[in-house]
Formats: C-alpha cells, sequence, structure tokens
C-alpha cells in the first residue's frame, strides 16, 4: 500500500519556523510507523532526524505525535493509523531538531521527587522481604517507561513547565506504596508544593496516552489521596 507521510519539520541552524515535509513511502499494513521513518531517512531524505533504540515498546525513546496523539512510533501499526499520517515532535518541550525533543526538563521533574528506595534502616544479610500483596499496591507504576508521553499530553504541563507532571508523579508513587521505603512523607510534601499534585485537574489525557496502559491518573488521585489524608500502607 502506498502511505502519505507528513512530518513536521525544524532544523534550528537553517529554519526560522517548523514546516511540514510530505513523503510517499510504500508499506505493507503490519508495518510500524518508525519503519516508515527508518524508510524515509534511508531512501529519501538521510536529514531526517528522530530518536529510536530498542524499537520494542521498552525503551521510550520514539515517543512522537502520531495523527494528534501521543505514540510509540515502534508499536504504532500503519493499518491502525491510515494511509495519510501525521507526525510531529512531542508538545511541551523544545524542539532540538525535527522529531527530536530536549528531555532534561522533564528529567529534571522526575529527578525531583527522589525517585530512588530511601531505607537508612541497617540491611539484612540477604534482601528486604516483600509479600506479593505488598507488591501488587504499586505493581501498576512500576511499568513506567519514561518516554514522556504522559506529560507532554497534559495541558497543565503545556501551561507551566514548572508543573511536575504526570510521569514524575507515577515515579513518586511507585516509591510511595512501597512498604519497604521509607521516604514517603518527603516526597508527598514535594508533591504537595504548587508545582505538584495539584495541577492535574484529572481529564485523563496522560492515561491515554501511556504506550503502557498505566492507570496514571488514578495513581495522580491515589498521591492525592495520600497528601490529605496521611495514609499511605
Amino acid at each position: 500500500m502506498r502511505v502519505r507521510v507528513k512530518i513536521r519539520r525544524f532544523n534550528p541552524e537553517q529554519d526560522r519556523r517548523p514546516y511540514w515535509a510530505t513523503y510517499t513511502v510504500d508499506a505493507e499494513p503490519t508495518d510500524r510507523v518508525l519503519d516508515l521513518l527508518v524508510q524515509i531517512k534511508s531512501y529519501q531524505d538521510g536529514t531526517l532526524t528522530f530518536r529510536r533504540s530498542c524499537a520494542h515498546g521498552v525503551c521510550g525513546s520514539d515517543a512522537v505525535v502520531i495523527n494528534g496523539r501521543n505514540r510509540l512510533a515502534c508499536k504504532e501499526l500503519v493499518q491502525d493509523v491510515g494511509r495519510s499520517i501525521q507526525i510531529e515532535a512531542l508538545r511541551g518541550l523544545p524542539v532540538i531538531k525535527d522529531l527530536v525533543v530536549d528531555m532534561e526538563p522533564f528529567f529534571r521533574q522526575y529527578r525531583s521527587i527522589l525517585p530512588f528506595l530511601i531505607n537508612d534502616e541497617p540491611a539484612p544479610y540477604d534482601e528486604r522481604l516483600q509479600s506479593p500483596e505488598a507488591r501488587a499496591r504499586y505493581d501498576d507504576t512500576t511499568k513506567c517507561i519514561l518516554c514522556a508521553a504522559c506529560t507532554t499530553s497534559c495541558p497543565s504541563y503545556w501551561a507551566s513547565s514548572d508543573y511536575v507532571g504526570p510521569a514524575a508523579i507515577v515515579q513518586a508513587h511507585r516509591f510511595i506504596f512501597d512498604d519497604r521505603d521509607r521516604g514517603a512523607q518527603a516526597r508527598l510534601a514535594i508533591l504537595a508544593e504548587g508545582t505538584g499534585v495539584w495541577r492535574c485537574h484529572t481529564i485523563y489525557n496522560c492515561t491515554e496516552a501511556c504506550p503502557r496502559g498505566i492507570q496514571v491518573t488514578q495513581a495522580i488521585g491515589e498521591v492525592k489521596k495520600a497528601i490529605t489524608t496521611g495514609e499511605i500502607r
């Protein structure tokens, strides 16, 4: 099948503003959008710039806006998105070139919520044991691959880059509800600030955008409840 691919391009070294470039490629219905980008770069325009790594929906590096929705290019099939495909860089982050955005603001917010296990108690000889039930409490938020699809789909984040964003809250949730961790109160204090969870207006864009199916809005709601009630177990 012949597919029309329209890509929003921008090279700061030579372009005053972004522009749309259109390419026509041959594709199989089961080809992925990433395959089309690789084909265009390999055979039509070597200057096209985009990120990719594992190409299996695990690394999260090829998140882009496909037909108006945040998606991983390596997971979207041509048969699902149609013969006319529009691709642009993630919104809310500075564009470095074409489909590549500067992820530093995103990772700065991620680092701000202390995304690591905090426990100063004497370590046991072998490991810190945890019951299957305790592990299940935060299982959903362990699936985050930091692709930024949720955060860059959020109007609150578009309006203010000071907002920590859905992905950072998801990562905080993963540790707040881990019963081996002792840093929950520190994270809740961070997220209770004006740039934290109260910027979320529960419109579910983040949940719809997540390529791993994480219930992002629900996780944010659970963090809000923990702040207001003080209950984390």
